[in-house]
This record gives structure tokens, sequence and C-alpha cells, in this order.
């Protein structure tokens, strides 16, 4: 609960990598995410305001996709990102229970996760600067690529623009989100 006008967007930022710690990268991993825009970002990351349609480009992921085939895409986004760094448009959204938007396969291991969420955006954050200063437990040292982070979460800079879902909470209000990781085996 909160005494005055508050925005609220929490989000998880764990980096996955299907094949296990210390793996290597995920570029051979398969993502799709069910979305059919994107928030397009400036010079400093931050989203312009509009939302582009992912159809064609480098940012439709509504079918399976190997990333490091996504990332080779020519677009200016992904150069000035490093790669993924967006916030994908979901589905509108009625109710508590969570939908299907993202599916992340690692075909080395038959690992798939899903992500389901009642939350209205997505962030794709591939690690493109991961500059190798960061080290695992396994003594690997994490490289660009070396995980995804899938962040389900009200859009970036939201607070700012009217126009996209507000993530602020509001005397009397109370905040609720569901997302739902849900991983599996194919063997």
């Amino acid at each position: 609960m909160t005494d005055a006008a508050t925005p609220v967007n929490l989000t998880n930022h764990a980096y996955f990598n299907l094949e296990g710690e210390g793996a290597g990268d995920v570029l051979d991993h398969e993502l799709a995410v069910d979305a059919t825009h994107y928030t397009p970002v400036d010079e400093d990351l931050i989203p312009r305001g509009d939302h582009r349609p992912v159809h064609g480009g480098a940012f439709d992921l509504r079918r399976p996709t190997r990333i490091a085939e996504a990332l080779a895409r020519p677009d200016r986004q992904l150069a000035q990102a490093g790669g993924y760094d967006h916030n994908f448009v979901l589905r509108p959204h009625d109710g508590d229970t969570p939908r299907r938007c993202a599916v992340l396969h690692a075909p080395a291991t038959g690992r798939s996760m899903e992500v389901l969420t009642t939350e209205p955006g997505l962030q794709v954050h591939t690690a493109g600067q991961f500059d190798g200063t960061v080290i695992g437990k396994s003594g690997t040292r994490y490289r660009a690529g070396a995980g995804i982070a899938l962040e389900t979460q009200h859009f970036p800079d939201s607070p700012n623009r009217p126009a996209d879902p507000s993530p602020v909470l509001r005397p009397g209000e109370e905040h609720r989100s569901k997302t739902v990781l849900r991983f599996t085996t194919l063997g």
C-alpha cells in the first residue's frame, strides 16, 4: 500500500544459459517472443516513446529463432545496444492468470524455459555489454552473449510516457503481478 502516487516497476534481472553456468554463450539457444511491437531506444538506451512493429525485421521473434541468427540481422537498434536490450510490447492482458510471452530453448541440452506473466512488457537483454570483468562461480569470465535476461515488467520509462501502461500505484490500490518461469527438458 502507498499513501501517495508511486511508480512501481519490479522485475527480475537474472541471466539464463540453459546449457549451464560457464558453458559458453547462448547464441545457439532459440528464442520466441509473443509480441507484435517493441519500443525502440535512443543512443542512451532510453525508450523513444514509439512502438515499432516487429514484422519481418530484426525484432521479429514470433517464431523460434536462433539468437545468433537474430543478432546477425542488420539493424541500427541492435548495433547501438550491442544486441537486444529492448522492451517487447506484449499482447493486452486482463486478469490474474499469466499468459505465455516467451520460450527459450537450448537444442544442445533439450532444456526449455517458458516465461508466463501478467505484465505488459518483456525486456530482452542478450548481455552484449559483458566484457569478461564479471566472473562466474566456476571461474568463467562472462563475455558478450554469456546469458540472456527475460525481464517481465512495465515498459521502461513508462512514468514519462502517458500512452504506455501506467506503473503508478495510487493510495488504496494494491500492486499485483505474477511471473512464472517453467523449465522442462526434452530428451
